[in-house]
């Protein structure tokens, strides 16, 4: 091993005053384009054909030529203008560290510097595939899901004590799902799991999106099924299949491409808060869909988007469902409006332009607003109390936060959150991105929230150890087994909460 793969970085120093592992939920690897194409084309070929091979690397989305990149760099202004194509990423990946770029590339090399990096364990997610589960086309979807799948879990398996590739699971229909799902894990061994938490799907008789917009992004033409809540279809029988082959399932889905995050020109008006809105649009989609009241046992993961979408999240939702429960929303009935008392306050304190209008007035104030089909918008949750929010929502989600978010200190900070309720922030390095220039300062940046006063040591082992063990054995307890951490998640899973 050479010098400078072996020199320890200041992770390594945080690590070494610590009495527990340090977890990453969400590292990053970069596909390595040859030597993944090499592997497609001959998987693929023997699945479905040479010509699905050479079709899955020219329309997926997977010969890696900048192929997200390319699309809108070949367009004018004017075009880009016309058609407005969201900016995508770019310049997203390491380049003067060549070692960093290097190790994200090798699972072999990262193995060697995972003791130099403070990092006993690690969940690794792509980076240039990670949008494979939204590719439009379902024939190449699913084949693209499987290729990746079965690369992934060849090249990791050899450093399985110490590292694990997540599954990619698209989920544009409950069958796909389970199907990879079955395909993944039960035959692949595979046992961290990615699903497509956002599906863009098509309103109406709408056309087809501009091909020239990455898989990622939602025209007006589209609308966003959140899998929980106004779904096509029924999802609980993929959270079944989750709670039965025992992995918790996480969504890493970009946010970039809808909502107001479409600017044609800025990658970082796009980006950021991006993670955070698609993680939140899931979220509230699984919780007031009651899945976290069907399955109570399964842990879902937002990743990348850190916490605080999550504390307001919980706030609004303890604060909307006090003034608009089954029982409280009768207030705002217009059929309790005392109209005759209303017109004598009208007469008695409106000014001229009231009056002229008075009869015009009461015939409004008299003219019932029709009851909606549903009164009770929390029934599928089974809310009986405020409290019962917490219980439904803090104890199965778990909240993937970088080492650089100084908000991280909001999910520990029972002042402020209802009912001192603690949320499940899990760190995660986001090795391999732009926005860690340093691999071996990224837990040591973390460490800084200790440092700073932000939180105590204790909180610090949730972060990087006790949560992220504790939405990965969620569904399997002995997720751990055979690695690094096996002991002390084993500790940690039997003692009691």
């Amino acid at each position: 091993m050479s010098a400078a793969v072996g020199r320890p970085g200041a992770g390594a120093a945080v690590r070494a005053r610590l009495d527990h592992p340090v977890v990453d939920a969400d590292g990053h690897f970069i596909e390595t384009a040859p030597v993944m194409q090499e592997f497609f084309r001959e998987y693929v070929k023997d699945q479905g054909g040479a010509e699905m091979a050479e079709r899955l690397l020219r329309m997926g989305g997977l010969d890696y030529d900048d192929s997200v990149l390319r699309p809108w760099a070949a367009m004018s202004e004017a075009e880009r203008r016309a058609a407005w194509v969201t900016r995508p990423p770019w310049w997203s990946l390491p380049a003067e560290n060549t070692l960093d770029r290097a190790t994200a590339h090798l699972p072999r090399l990262l193995n060697a510097r995972l003791d130099d990096l403070g990092i006993d364990f690690a969940v690794l997610y792509p980076s240039r595939t990670l949008t494979t589960t939204a590719i439009r086309d379902a024939e190449l979807r699913r084949m693209a899901c499987r290729a990746v799948n079965a690369y992934h879990a060849e090249i990791y398996r050899p450093y399985a004590d110490r590292m694990t590739p997540v599954a990619q699971i698209p989920t544009h229909t409950p069958e796909e799902a389970i199907a990879e799902l079955e395909h993944a894990v039960g035959q692949l061994g595979l046992k961290a799991v990615m699903l497509n938490g956002l599906v863009h799907r098509p309103i109406g008789d709408a056309p087809a999106p501009d091909p020239r917009r990455p898989n990622w992004g939602s025209g007006s033409s589209e609308r966003i099924d959140v899998l929980g809540l106004d779904g096509a279809y029924d999802y609980d029988p993929v959270w079944e299949k989750c709670a039965l082959l025992g992995v918790s399932p996480a969504s890493h889905t970009p946010g970039m491409g809808w909502g107001s995050r479409r600017s044609v020109s800025s990658y970082m008006y796009n980006h950021i808060g991006s993670f955070a809105a698609s993680m939140d649009a899931f979220c509230k989609g699984i919780f007031l869909g009651g899945v976290t009241r069907r399955f109570p046992a399964l842990a879902f993961g937002f990743l990348e988007g850190g916490v605080s979408w999550a504390c307001t999240l919980l706030a609004d939702l303890v604060g909307h469902w006090d003034k608009r429960n089954a029982r409280s929303i009768r207030s705002l009935d217009p059929a309790r409006i005392d109209v005759p008392l209303l017109m004598r306050l009208v007469d008695e304190y409106g000014d001229a332009r009231f009056r002229a209008h008075r009869d015009a007035l009461e015939t409004a104030f008299a003219k019932l607003e029709p009851e909606p089909p549903t009164i009770d918008e929390w029934a599928a949750c089974g809310i009986a109390r405020a409290e019962d929010i917490r219980d439904l929502f803090v104890p199965p989600f778990f909240f993937g936060c970088e080492a650089d978010d100084p908000t991280v200190a909001w999910a520990f900070d029972t002042r402020v959150n209802p009912f001192g309720a603690k949320l499940q922030a899990m760190f995660s390095s986001d090795l391999g991105h732009w926005d860690v220039p340093d691999m071996g300062e990224v837990v040591a940046e973390a460490f800084e929230l200790v440092e700073d006063g932000l939180i105590g040591e204790e909180e610090f082992r949730d972060f990087v150890f006790a949560n992220p063990v504790r939405f990965y054995t969620r569904a399997n307890p002995d997720f751990f087994r055979g690695t690094r951490c096996e002991a002390a998640a084993a500790r940690l899973v039997a003692a009691p909460r």
